[in-house]
């Protein structure tokens, strides 16, 4: 329940990562606010893997029992809405949200994940998180000994390729166009028995997210059970960059060892701030960043 406008933590958004980080501040009292759009980045995917204790449990079912858990804590209270803009203020941040409310707190905490940009390719969005996925360690079990494609080139792909092979030995490499492999790497492949096609890809045959066949520009057809996609991303609001907050080259926000940002009193946990995009990781990095949080305001009340 949102009972106040100024508080200790606000919280940018209320998956994993986001509810890690409220219940270390809720467990040391701290009053904190956590916003959330609603739109977490794995709505589509069915389960979630590589998570002891909840492997095979459904994404959503995984955040309701937290959020319950989190908000079982008096100080944690909880938003639904987007939150579009964000600025320094003397007393530390505020946030105003799309229905114009605004809200402050001494500390933020961003856990928004990223935005998938998805290639223009009919199918790929519908199967993306199901059939198309992004992860050997999260979703590739189920898939174990599948006729497999891997939509990527040059390092990024035989980097998939390598992690993919302990699963199964039918793979395909779909650069989408002109190859870009060393000669080494190429090497690598063919002692693997990875096949390599150029062709474009036109379009994904599907049924409800379960692939079936990839068309090529050719007018080739390649029927494959799951398929690896590295697709681009983006940081899906404006507002760490409002507030200063460096990103890395790969686009993630800038975190040190303890999730702090480049900005005094902003913290980033979970896929927003890494590409090691699991449950697990989201988890591990949202705690540490409510634990620094907690640390922080401390030792300056102390």
């Amino acid at each position: 329940m949102m009972n106040k406008k100024q508080y200790d933590v606000m919280i940018i958004g209320g998956s994993y990562g986001g509810l890690s980080a409220a219940m270390a501040l809720g467990r040391l009292a701290q009053s904190v606010l956590i916003l959330d759009s609603g739109l977490p980045c794995n709505r589509q995917t069915p389960h979630s893997h590589n998570f002891i204790t909840q492997d095979g449990q459904t994404p959503a079912a995984i955040a309701q029992k937290a959020k319950e858990q989190v908000l079982a804590y008096p100080t944690v209270s909880f938003y639904q809405g987007l939150a579009v803009s964000g600025k320094k203020v003397s007393h530390g941040f505020e946030i105003t949200t799309e229905s114009s409310l605004t809200f402050t707190s001494k500390k933020l905490i961003f856990a928004t994940g990223v935005k998938d940009i998805m290639p223009d390719i009919p199918g790929i969005a519908a199967c993306w998180g199901i059939s198309v996925i992004h992860c050997p360690f999260c979703h590739g079990y189920e898939y174990k000994d599948q006729k497999t494609a891997i939509v990527a080139n040059s390092d990024k792909a035989v980097h998939i390729a390598s992690l993919v092979s302990n699963l199964t030995k039918d793979i395909t490499i779909l650069t989408n166009g002109a190859k870009e492999f060393t000669l080494e790497q190429q090497v690598k492949l063919e002692r693997n028995n990875i096949s390599v096609i150029e062709s474009p890809i036109s379009a994904i045959k599907h049924e409800n997210g379960l692939m079936q066949t990839v068309v090529l520009k050719d007018n080739l057809h390649l029927d494959f059970q799951a398929m690896y996609a590295a697709v681009a991303f983006e940081q899906p609001g404006s507002i760490p960059m409002e507030l200063g907050c460096a990103l890395t080259e790969t686009g993630y926000i800038k975190v040190d060892a303890f999730q702090k940002t480049s900005i005094d009193g902003i913290y980033a946990c979970g896929d927003t701030s890494t590409m090691f995009r699991s449950v697990a990781a989201a988890v591990a990095t949202g705690a540490m960043a409510g634990a620094m949080v907690v640390k922080e305001l401390t030792e300056e009340r102390f």
